[in-house]
């Protein structure tokens, strides 16, 4: 669990760095950076609700602040 959290968690690096450099690259000639920063957005829900099902299911042990 705690591999797939983390490669996702890269994965969303490398999209929000690729949209950096599509915004630089393109000066707004097409859509690469706006397709490269919904896949972050999706990566970012799919980690946060990998991270509450676990919960949910007591993979991920609760404590207490």
């Amino acid at each position: 669990m705690k591999i797939v959290v983390i490669l996702l968690l890269l994965a969303i690096v490398a999209s929000l760095f690729s949209g950096l450099f599509f915004v630089y690259r393109d000066k707004g000639a097409s859509n690469r950076a706006v397709v490269s920063l919904t896949i972050r957005i999706v990566l970012s829900l799919v980690v946060f609700l990998i991270l509450v099902g676990s919960y949910f299911f007591g993979l991920v042990p609760g404590g207490r602040l």
